[in-house]
């Protein structure tokens, strides 16, 4: 549903089923953003906002989750991550912090 709403915004997307996948899309492409959740099947989003940071990729990091919790929100902002946003998501909220994020 996200993925729907953000190509109907007009936003390129390319999808990973899970942590590995996304990181080896990384190295291969150039990305401006990435949607991460904290619950991904082979490593955790943590380990991959991680492995964003470690290899000083100039990609940006929104944290999806539906964990609902401050010490989730705090760790992820303290690694790197440009926003956090739960779910159920406000596609609005949404929108605005990508388009916050992509402008600065």
């Amino acid at each position: 549903m996200v993925k729907e709403q953000l190509s109907s915004a007009g936003y390129v997307l390319d999808e990973a089923g899970d942590a590995p996948q996304a990181m080896e899309m990384l190295q291969s492409g150039n990305y401006d953003l990435m949607l991460l959740d904290i619950t991904l099947p082979g490593k955790s989003g943590m380990d991959v906002l991680k492995y964003v940071k470690e290899e000083g990729l100039r990609c940006r990091v929104i944290m999806l989750t539906g964990i609902v919790g401050l010490s989730a929100a705090v760790d992820s902002m303290k690694l790197g991550a440009d926003d956090y946003v739960t779910k159920p998501y406000n596609m609005n909220y949404l929108l605005a912090s990508i388009e916050r994020i992509l402008s600065n």
